[in-house]
Parts: C-alpha cells; structure tokens; sequence
C-alpha cells in the first residue's frame, strides 16, 4: 500500500513568527519547520506500514526549496521519500491554488490512502484536506483518532459531543487525522543520517497541472477592538461579593 502524507513547512515558532508588511501575510523568510500538527499524520503513515509489513511512505508538501531542509526530519523519522511542489508561480497561494497544486502531484503518485494533519501550526484553517479530497473526487473522512486499514477500505473513529462516529470508506481516500492519534516518534540518530540519502524530488507548477487559480490579496489588517470596560478584583475574602455587585451594576443578574 502506497501512502502519501501531505505537510506544511512552517516558520518555527521558537524564532518568532511576524507579519510582512508589505504583503500582510505570514513572514515566511526565517527558518521553516514540519507542523507540528503534520507529526501524528506522519506517524499514522509509518505504523501502518509497518502493520502491513511492506508498502511505501511519500511525504508531499508545497513550498519553497528551502523546504527540503524540513521535510527532512519526516525522512528522518522513516518516510521513503519526499516530493515538494515548489515554483515562484505559487508564492502567496491561498487554499484553491495550493489544493491544486496538492492534488495534482497526488495524481502522480497514485496513492491508496492520502494522509492530512487535521491544520496546520499557521493558518489553523482546518479545511485543506476537504479540498484536495474534492478535487481528487475521493472520499475524506475527518478527525479521526482511531485508524484502521483492512482490504480496500478504512474505518476511521472520531470522537463528537454525543460519543464517537465510526465511518468507513473505500480506498483510495483522504483522511485529516486529530493529535489524539499517536504519539509522533523522535527521529533517531540513524534515521537523522539516512534521511540524506532518501529520494528528494522538486516538482514545478507545470508538473502539478499548472496554475490558473486567483490568489487571495490580503487589503489591509487591523488590530482587534478593545475589550471595553473591565474590574481587577482583588481577593481579600469579598471577591465573591464584589463579582455579585458588578453583575447586578451590569444588570447581568
């Protein structure tokens, strides 16, 4: 079974993440990192490889080349191989366009089964693997803590407010899974060396299908509103009292 798991290179958070000015986007020149939220998807992808005793794990991601540097350490931690959609056509995609792009290097590589983090550390906007699975007209399945694998279909449990829903869909799918999953393993020392001799492939936006898609152009940020009036409540053994008053003064109570 050929897995691929799509994930986002991210500024590091540890170096401070800023605003370009002059783009009023995210500050993507510092040193990128995996998502942490891509790790469990990762993890997900080698522990049913290794269930199944054989297959193959890809990593895919969209990005500049400097990249490569990140996706490393999903080598490291036991992918085969990466492959990364980069081109200066793409800078400053939004959802469409880098759903595209993603969807047409799955469409190269075939895969059985596509892996997502449910968002990424970012955006956080949670919806990316919906798109790719619309536009490779496969079913999604999203959330999942529980994943399991068994012929030509998959059976995924989420959990929801009234319990747990499991859902089961044919292969191929596409499939987001929650950081309830796994616990994401450390790469090791070995696998930090071996990951340089892992296949590393670029792809262009030719090869992905081109771009036609808008981009989305961000007019202007503000700062968000005050919060209005607020208390300090010390507590010297009133504080109860003095929350009752200020509701009542509110009129909230």
């Amino acid at each position: 079974m050929k897995i691929a798991v799509c994930v986002k290179a991210v500024p590091d958070a540890a170096a401070g993440r800023r605003i370009d000015p002059s783009t009023n986007r995210l500050d993507r020149s510092g040193e990128l990192t995996i998502s942490d939220w891509d790790t469990y998807p990762i993890e997900e992808a080698l522990k049913l490889k290794e269930a199944a005793g054989d297959g193959e794990v890809v990593i895919v991601s969209m990005g500049p080349a400097r990249a490569l540097d990140a996706l490393r350490k999903a080598l490291a931690m036991g992918a085969d191989r990466a492959v990364l959609i980069s081109d200066d056509s793409l800078e400053g995609a939004d959802l469409l366009g880098t759903a595209k792009a993603l969807a047409g290097a799955l469409e190269r590589e075939a895969a059985d089964l596509v892996l997502f983090g449910q968002q990424s550390a970012d955006g956080g906007g949670a919806c990316l693997w919906a798109a790719v699975a619309e536009r490779l007209r496969r079913p999604v399945v999203s959330q999942v803590s529980e994943l399991t694998v068994d012929g030509g279909a998959l059976t995924g449990k989420r959990q929801t407010e009234y319990g747990y829903d499991t859902i089961r869909a044919s292969l191929p799918a596409v499939v987001a899974v929650a950081d309830s999953i796994n616990t994401p393993r450390y790469p090791s020392l070995k696998g930090i060396m071996g990951a340089k001799k892992k296949p590393q492939d670029t792809l262009s936006a030719a090869d992905v299908g081109g771009v036609d898609e808008p981009k989305t152009t961000v007019l202007e940020l503000t700062t968000p509103p005050g919060r209005g009036e607020s208390r300090t409540i010390e507590d010297d053994g009133s504080a109860a009292q003095q929350i009752v008053d200020f509701l009542a003064e509110k009129r909230l109570i």
